[in-house]
């Protein structure tokens, strides 16, 4: 008796602990520390490829930028973030050539990138307010361009309680080359700790003048909803018109995003 007693004992163990497992469940809310500073790391390789004539042309670009951010004001329905980009370094390999970008270094600039050097040094260490409430949701932005700079830490967040398995979704928006495009992304929990809430993403990208997915995995902070890292992969197609001709343009790259408290 004492042997068919043990199994079954262990048995409903595991059954409890399993139901417990599945039950548990996480309701993420953005919530930063106020007057804490938190520091965002992005890595970008990105590939572009344009049919010419039957040539093909590829260029390739690789940008570091390092971004910090705080919490301004925190209420039950507002935060309101001060966030500035701090540095930015850039490589772009076309034809032969590199051309090289590095705020904190004016002195490797290559001359052939003023004009945009001169873009980059406009928007370097010049902060501004970028106002969301509870579930991530943009309100308010003294500067847009900002505000989509800070779309890899601050997502969209649902509103329902999250368990392993649970998936939300919400529209990205995003300019790609000169392009305003909506991206439709779905968010799936793959895990949940006391600290984190990791999840597997997809998006497709809705706009007439492009094609494309995006494909990763992300960790958000349990206690802020703050993403601490990323990791993406993404791939796009477009025609443009050039001087009569409609040249056809391929864009691949992989990102990786990392924020830390300082």
């Amino acid at each position: 008796m004492k042997k068919t007693i043990v199994p079954i004992v262990l048995m409903i163990v595991a059954l409890t602990a399993l139901s417990f497992t599945a039950g548990k469940g996480i309701t993420l809310r953005l919530s930063p520390t106020k007057g804490k500073t938190y520091v965002i790391d992005t890595k970008t390789n990105q590939t572009t490829t344009m049919k010419i004539q039957g040539h093909s042309m590829n260029s390739i670009q690789r940008v570091e930028m390092k971004q910090t951010f705080s919490a301004k004001e925190v209420s039950n329905n507002s935060i309101t973030l001060n966030t500035q980009i701090d540095a930015i370094k850039m490589a772009v390999t076309t034809m032969g050539m590199t051309l090289n970008y590095d705020s904190e270094n004016p002195q490797s600039i290559s001359p052939m990138i003023a004009d945009q050097a001169q873009e980059f040094d406009a928007i370097i260490k010049k902060p501004t307010d970028v106002t969301y409430d509870v579930l991530g949701h943009l309100t308010e932005a003294d500067d847009n361009d900002m505000s989509h700079q800070l779309s890899n830490a601050i997502i969209e967040l649902p509103e329902e309680e999250l368990s392993v398995g649970s998936q939300w979704t919400f529209v990205k928006s995003q300019n790609i080359s000169d392009y305003d495009v909506n991206v439709n992304m779905i968010y799936t929990v793959t895990a949940i700790s006391k600290k984190s809430v990791d999840v597997s993403f997809t998006g497709t990208i809705d706009a007439k003048e492009i094609s494309g997915t995006y494909n990763g995995t992300a960790s958000i902070n349990a206690h802020t909803g703050i993403v601490m890292t990323c990791t993406l992969e993404n791939s796009m197609s477009a025609t443009v018109s050039e001087q009569g001709m409609e040249i056809p343009i391929t864009i691949t790259g992989t990102a990786t995003i990392s924020v830390k408290e300082q």
